[in-house]
């Protein structure tokens, strides 16, 4: 059980910091192949928005599960 309180804070605190890079920070290049795909026009800049906003919600949720698995079990 241990195991799964360390890795749901660690996966919860590395969603949530690429989530932030991503939306916040605008650092496009940390999602795979977006930059090529920018250029050959197939992704825009709300598709990067949409997953960086995605990976920041998912590891807020994470954490906060990570959190209350260590408080209450």
């Amino acid at each position: 059980m241990v195991v799964l309180k360390v890795l749901a804070v660690m996966l919860g605190l590395a969603f949530l910091l690429f989530g932030y890079f991503i939306y916040f920070r605008k650092k496009y290049n940390l999602i795979n192949s977006f930059e090529a795909d920018f250029k050959a026009g197939r992704k825009n800049e709300e598709y990067a928005k949409r997953v960086g906003m995605v990976e920041f919600v998912v590891g807020i949720a994470m954490l906060i599960a990570g959190v209350a698995l260590i408080i209450f079990v």
